[in-house]
């Protein structure tokens, strides 16, 4: 694409840093039981930390981006926007860069829908015009998730329980299930309990049980409250106690209303209007006023 498009290209390596800083975290967090979300680590860590400071060194002025979100170069200081393309906005995984590393940035394809793109790359002669989106967890690519798992952490198994305690199997290990899968738990229909499916409703750590229950709108599946780790800000002084705003609990959720109170520790709770489902610990809670990201932080606790 360099040689297309008549400009020098220049190659860094930074697979050591993301395995300090990005990947044993990750492999971390799910040894606690978490679901971790890799894609916030390496945009705070990688592209918007050692990536722009790379840049830096190069005597570059500023660092664009492929990423679909906006940047906006306010008075107050650069402002993080959602993507104008609904179905593309990364505006989520982008609510760790602390705010100063967004004033040379630039995100030109936040302004347009992914079709547009393709069109434009289309009628400029560029090979990459339908390259396929990119999908799934960046470094383990098309292997299946649990098999790379393996290589890295050791199957620790434990009892599936209900939710009323009888023990209905055996579970490889914790780190292979998240809150709400349903798929891969390896239950199948038992006389004693009616057809629904199973869903993963919580992790227990003491005996490292894995605790199920029957339905996907079941009671333990919701979540009213979220307790979240120090949020990042990126509007300035964090908001007053009681303060409405919305919420994404995970990518592609629909923005939820919600109040906000910070704490002490830097953290927030947050109080749902509405009952959300599988709410995780180890994803990020990010907060909306409109268009405009507010910030977010990693999900700690949730309560019914």
């Amino acid at each position: 694409m360099a040689r297309e498009l008549g400009i020098p290209l220049h190659t860094v390596d930074f697979s050591a840093e993301y395995r300090s800083r990005v990947f044993s975290l990750f492999l971390a967090e799910l040894r606690a039981g978490r679901t971790p979300n890799p894609d916030v680590l390496c945009n705070r860590e990688i592209k918007f930390g050692d990536c722009l400071a790379h840049a830096r060194r190069l005597g570059a002025a500023r660092l664009v981006t492929g990423h679909y979100a906006r940047i906006a170069h306010e008075a107050a200081g650069p402002a993080l926007l959602k993507g104008v393309d609904p179905s593309k906005d990364q505006s989520y995984f982008l609510h760790a860069v602390p705010r100063e590393q967004f004033a040379p940035v630039d995100m030109p394809l936040g302004t347009m829908h992914k079709r547009e793109v393709r069109d434009l790359a289309r009628s400029a002669g560029l090979p990459v015009f339908d390259k396929p989106d990119s999908t799934g967890i960046c470094f383990i690519g098309e292997r299946p998730f649990r098999e790379f798992l393996r290589q890295h952490l050791l199957d620790e198994p434990g009892p599936i329980v209900s939710a009323q305690g009888q023990r209905l199997g055996t579970h490889p290990g914790l780190h292979h299930f998240t809150l709400g899968q349903r798929g891969g738990i390896g239950l199948g229909g038992r006389r004693e309990a009616s057809g629904a499916a199973w869903y993963v409703a919580a992790k227990r750590e003491s005996d490292k049980a894995l605790i199920v229950v029957q339905g996907k709108d079941h009671p333990l599946l919701e979540t009213r409250h979220v307790t979240t780790e120090r949020v990042n800000w990126l509007e300035g002084v964090p908001p007053q106690a009681g303060t409405a705003c919305h919420v994404k609990l995970r990518y592609r959720q629909e923005d939820q209303p919600a109040t906000v109170a910070t704490r002490p520790d830097g953290g927030c709770d947050l109080a749902l209007a509405e009952p959300q489902r599988a709410v995780t610990p180890g994803q990020s809670a990010v907060l909306y006023r409109g268009e405009r990201c507010l910030g977010g932080g990693v999900i700690a606790q949730t309560t019914i």
